[in-house]
């Protein structure tokens, strides 16, 4: 038990974050992130959560900040770990991700903030590119559009 717990000091204390899965009709939108963790791959535009910040409402927000897209926030409906067991000063991180459903409302997708490239995928597309995309957006995907209530 020891070396486990020594293996747990050496990580950051976990820290919430949000991912924005917006759907528009059988879409999801996807950004190529441009920094750490995940550079580069395709996955749903997400952060961290400010304090005192719910985690519908920091989706919103990140999804503003990193497309310009706005959606309405409908629940959450996942949570995953992204561990990099490294110690932190070597990159290594603990990110509770928890997954929101959206449904796109208005606006064309547009990289900004820390994205570098948007875009509108169907699922057999997403599937398509998994190796270019952060580990389990292909399940986020399914898992969204199994819940997903349908849009008036």
């Amino acid at each position: 038990m020891a070396s486990d717990s020594a293996k747990g000091d050496s990580l950051p204390r976990p820290v919430a974050a949000v991912l924005a899965v917006v759907l528009r009709g059988e879409e999801f939108l996807l950004v190529r992130r441009a920094n750490p963790p995940d550079q580069g791959l395709w996955g749903f535009p997400g952060g961290k959560i400010e304090p005192g910040e719910g985690v519908l409402q920091a989706a919103l927000r990140e999804l503003q900040e990193e497309t310009g897209v706005h959606a309405r926030a409908v629940k959450a409906f996942a949570a995953l770990d992204s561990i990099d067991p490294r110690p932190a000063h070597e990159g290594g991180h603990h990110y509770v991700l928890v997954g929101v459903l959206c449904h796109w409302q208005s606006g064309e997708a547009v990289a900004a903030d820390d994205a570098l490239e948007a875009r509108w995928f169907d699922l057999p597309a997403l599937l398509a590119n998994r190796a270019r995309a952060s580990i389990d957006v292909d399940t986020l995907a399914r898992e969204a559009l199994a819940s997903a209530p349908t849009m008036p």
